[in-house]
């Protein structure tokens, strides 16, 4: 079986095809999970696991059989390589014991809870790791330790989707096509890029999975739109995530398989909005643009994904001479997991303000009766920036294309706004828009796409 994963900035899914259809992967009593993971205690790194002396002889009867297998097909492997290898199978045949075991799948990976129950779980317990949106650094320049948790990270949230997938479906789960940005966000440029697929691939691998290959997003999702289309047409794919808006240009429908053209990306996205949404509509309650607070220290609160700067807002001093009630507020703000809750309240904001002219996010865990009143005027003002860069992309993609395509198709968690909506609309003003399901456009085109063999 082979899996289909969107392993997402602000959410993750799988699906797999299953007698011709494109069966979800169940995640509690949802399809998709919010890419955060808590763990209670101190984070194990993936090459944690400890063998027993009984695991120890398998081991080496592994290593044995993979060096007579690589001699018999005249390859070199080192015995570094073919420890590592059975080490794999080693924990992973564990793992999946274990899953048989009546405990729950938070109990085995080392305690760990994912989604909406991790921010729930470490807003309860206060203490312990909560990781949200490891995505985003993977394409940064990582000290060797720092890439080593990330790699940690992604390892157990891999892991989580393989196991629940299996048990799910009822057999190994030992492939997948992990959908992949068409740039990275990154401070390294093209090196970023090759820095976090080899991030995930390492990752996947340590998560159990034999068999890995990367599909950009946009193509998988033109995938998806082949599937549903009966006539061949040229259409334009535009998924905006959490983390990067991907394009693609592609020919699809009808009996030909479907062709991508070429592919576009920027690394920007919802998370981009969020970021800008917290620091017009919900700092200004911390003195932001009233006191001399220097503006970082907001930025870094704002930025719950980067723990370095997660950090530094935690050791941040606010002494005598930043004024009331900021003063008490912003030290409020610094308590363990007061910076999450704040971005949960401005992600939900966003999302409110996509369907309504107003919302109240309340902030009685900063101060009772607190409250950010906002509208949806100031969130399209907030997303300014975000928006300037996707309209230049889109105008870029028509100039190479030089003409309208016959359909807009798009997708991705930012597709709901409708001023993205209207964006594209004004992008490509001749062709069709197409609305593709927001959330699982990608992860549909991914299975299809590993079931076809990708």
């Amino acid at each position: 079986m082979k899996l289909g994963i969107d392993f997402g900035t602000s959410n993750s899914a799988a699906a797999a095809v299953v007698d011709g259809a494109i069966v979800p992967v169940q995640f509690g009593d949802d399809a998709q999970f919010k890419t955060s993971v808590y763990f209670p205690e101190v984070m194990r790194e993936a090459d944690d696991f400890k063998l027993t002396s009984a695991q120890e002889f398998q081991l080496e009867q592994l290593v044995d059989a993979g060096r007579r297998e690589a001699q018999a097909l005249g390859q070199v492997r080192t015995d570094a390589a073919l420890r590592a290898a059975a080490l794999r199978v080693v924990r992973r045949e564990w793992m999946e014991a274990q899953m048989r075991e009546p405990r729950s799948s938070a109990a085995l990976l080392q305690n760990a809870v994912y989604g909406e129950d991790a921010l729930d779980a470490y807003f309860a317990e206060g203490e312990g790791n909560l990781v949200q949106s490891p995505k985003s650094m993977l394409g940064y320049d990582l000290h060797p330790r720092a890439r080593q948790t990330i790699t940690g990270i992604a390892t157990h949230i891999l892991e989580h989707i393989r196991l629940t997938a299996q048990r799910q479906l009822g057999q190994p789960v030992r492939a997948a096509t992990l959908g992949r940005p068409v740039q990275f966000r990154s401070s390294m440029g093209d090196g970023g890029n090759t820095q976090a697929l080899d991030i995930l691939h390492e990752a996947a691998l340590a998560a159990g999975f034999d068999a890995v290959d990367f599909l950009e997003e946009p193509s998988a999702a033109a995938m998806r739109h082949h599937a549903a289309s009966d006539t061949r047409h040229e259409v334009v794919v535009v998924d905006i995530g959490g983390g990067t808006t991907d394009v693609a240009h592609a020919d699809v429908g009808g009996q030909q398989a479907p062709r991508v053209r070429r592919a576009w990306g920027i690394a920007r996205g919802g998370t981009d909005i969020d970021l800008a949404l917290s620091l017009a509509g919900f700092m200004p309650l911390f003195g932001r643009g009233v006191t001399r607070v220097p503006n970082h220290h907001y930025t870094d609160a704002a930025t719950v994904h980067d723990l370095t700067r997660q950090r530094d807002f935690t050791r941040a001093k606010f002494g005598d001479k930043v004024p009331q009630p900021f003063r008490d507020r912003l030290i409020s703000l610094q308590d363990t997991g007061n910076t999450a809750r704040l971005s949960r309240g401005v992600e939900r904001s966003k999302i409110a303000l996509s369907t309504a002219p107003t919302h109240v996010a309340t902030l009685d865990y900063i101060e009772a009766g607190l409250v950010a009143p906002l509208q949806a005027d100031g969130l399209a003002i907030a997303a300014g920036g975000f928006l300037s860069e996707m309209r230049a992309l889109l105008a870029q993609v028509a100039a190479d294309i030089g003409h309208d395509p016959d359909a807009v198709f798009l997708t991705g968690g930012m597709s709901r706004a409708p001023y993205v909506r209207q964006a594209t609309a004004e992008a490509f003003p001749r062709s069709r828009l197409v609305h593709g399901d927001p959330s699982f456009g990608v992860v549909q085109g991914l299975a299809l796409a590993a079931a076809r063999g990708h």
